[in-house]
């Protein structure tokens, strides 16, 4: 049977349509959902085994990017959500959604106490938005949605996706495995806050954090943009020195690997 995926969307969220088509793709059933048929009793986080906050701007990112939207979920279906992330289900929060997630307090939910927010997503270290493709490298076996992968190229999207925590919960978060991604520049080395490798600015090139459990990941980059193969930035001369050096492209796009390790966590 394939896993069922429940795509939030309203109020601003954007990026809903490619985020139900890559996860259909790797061979899921995808439902785009309204916040407030779930508030209304219309559907359920309980049919669902994966959760996908897209990315977006939601609430136009008024009172920060994330935290209004955050704020409807949880004086509303706190308990329901709470419930979906015990039951050994999957979360990811991309761009928009990963702001949710850390408002939420779902990452990084140190010991499993779920709620308590523990970071933020500050302004780009730019002062400004930041549209830009990124290379990011796995930093942990943790997670369950990077299994498989060491690097990716896939796009940044964002005015608010500097990652802050204070010196001890960054230590925990290293400590525990919890960092996902890093930026790194494109010879492989950490980006070292450099701009424009960090587009952002973030504490450690972090890009993107889990849970303890590893079921739970919000990353800043848009993984769902690299679908294709022919998405990608330099598509050109990857094609170029593969027909030079007589080897095959890529099938698809890095990114699809993400949402193919969600789907194969539930033998999909």
């Amino acid at each position: 049977m394939k896993p069922k995926v429940i795509v939030m969307s309203g109020y601003g969220i954007n990026c809903e349509e490619e985020t139900k088509y890559v996860f259909e793709q790797s061979g899921a059933e995808a439902d785009i959902v309204h916040v407030n048929d779930l508030i209304d009793g219309i559907k359920k986080f309980s049919d669902y085994q994966i959760l996908a906050f897209p990315g977006g701007f939601s609430y136009g990112d008024d009172t920060g990017s994330g935290n209004a939207y955050a704020n409807k979920v949880k004086n509303n279906l706190w308990d329901d959500l709470l419930k979906f992330v015990q039951d050994d289900k999957l979360v990811i929060g991309i761009c928009n959604g990963c702001q949710m997630l850390s408002n939420l307090g779902l990452v990084p939910a140190f010991d499993g106490e779920y709620g308590k927010r523990n970071i933020a997503l500050r302004w780009n270290s730019t002062a400004r938005y930041e549209c830009r493709w990124v290379d990011i490298k796995v930093q942990s076996d943790k997670c369950v949605w990077t299994r498989e992968m060491d690097t990716l190229k896939c796009p940044i999207s964002s005015g608010e996706g500097n990652f802050y925590g204070e010196p001890d919960v960054i230590k925990r978060l290293n400590d525990d495995g919890q960092v996902v991604f890093r930026y790194i520049k494109p010879d492989g080395e950490l980006a070292g806050g450099e701009f424009p490798y960090s587009p952002n600015g973030s504490t450690e090139d972090i890009a993107a954090i889990c849970d303890p459990s590893g079921r739970i990941m919000g990353i800043m980059p848009h993984p769902e943009r690299n679908w294709n193969f022919y998405n990608q930035d330099n598509w050109t001369l990857v094609k170029e020195k593969a027909e030079r050096e007589g080897i095959a492209l890529p099938e698809e796009g890095q990114g699809m690997q993400i949402f193919r390790n969600g789907v194969e966590y539930f033998g999909g």
